[in-house]
């Protein structure tokens, strides 16, 4: 097998949640691009149909499903969905939610549905995925740089829910890698152009940048490149690890 090939993913099928914009969107096009057929999962249905036509202007498939991660039947359902297509390898788990919220103020409900989505939900669309990847796979979790270090905003929902995912990341990987074939790794990403960090306040990011020694934001395609080496045989010896891309953020 030669090295471009090992980033191939023909005959497969990728289920990439939060795929109705921004991170979740930019890496089902990359996953098409390298061959998968795809199920788009998300809250937002009505905005899953852009993606669905990159990816079929790429010549593979794509299902749309409206999916709330939190509830685990339905997390079954979308893979389930997923099998009628072909053998499920690829799980990317990027649906998620922000909140800056001071610790003072935030409320036990608020905390716990930050943890629902971000935690709980990858969790139970883990479980679900592992269960239809009969010849064994890729999950990639995408966390973020907030479970590593603090962004400067009241971030405690939003950093515990993304720090514990690296932790069940870890966990998987040892349960699942050698006895089921399953890779789990994860991805810590910093400041990207995306719907989320085009609702933070002005002047905010500028200041992020400025610190950065690749003094720019992220793209969702470097992003999504990040993920394609995650999903695919090229990270084959990779297992409950995480990468984390963010210009450098993390080692200032």
């Amino acid at each position: 097998m030669g090295v471009l090939d090992r980033f191939r993913l023909d005959g497969q099928v990728a289920i990439v949640t939060g795929a109705s914009s921004g991170l979740g969107a930019a890496c089902a096009v990359g996953l098409a691009e390298v061959g998968a057929d795809l199920v788009l999962a998300a809250r937002r249905a009505d905005r899953l149909e852009a993606t669905a036509e990159a990816v079929r202007g790429l010549g593979r498939q794509a299902r749309c499903v409206q999916a709330d991660v939190t509830d685990p039947q339905t997390c079954r359902r979308v893979a389930e969905i997923a099998v009628q297509m072909g053998p499920v390898g690829v799980l990317v788990n990027s649906a998620g939610i922000a909140a800056a919220v001071p610790a003072s103020r935030e409320s036990p409900e608020h905390f716990r549905s930050v943890l629902e989505v971000n935690l709980m939900g990858c969790y139970w669309m883990a479980q679900a995925a592992a269960a239809v990847m009969d010849t064994g796979g890729a999950i990639v979790n995408v966390s973020s740089v907030a479970a590593l270090v603090s962004g400067g905003l009241p971030q405690a929902a939003y950093s515990a829910s993304k720090a514990g995912l690296l932790g069940l990341t870890r966990d998987l990987a040892v349960q699942w890698s050698s006895r089921k074939g399953i890779r789990v790794n994860a991805v810590a990403p910093g400041f990207f152009t995306s719907e989320m960090t085009g609702q933070l306040d002005e002047g905010f990011l500028d200041g992020q940048v400025e610190r950065l020694p690749i003094p720019r934001l992220g793209e969702p395609e470097e992003l999504a490149m990040t993920v394609l080496f995650l999903a695919t045989r090229a990270s084959g010896y990779l297992t409950g690890s995480t990468i984390v891309a963010d210009g450098g953020l993390t080692i200032c």
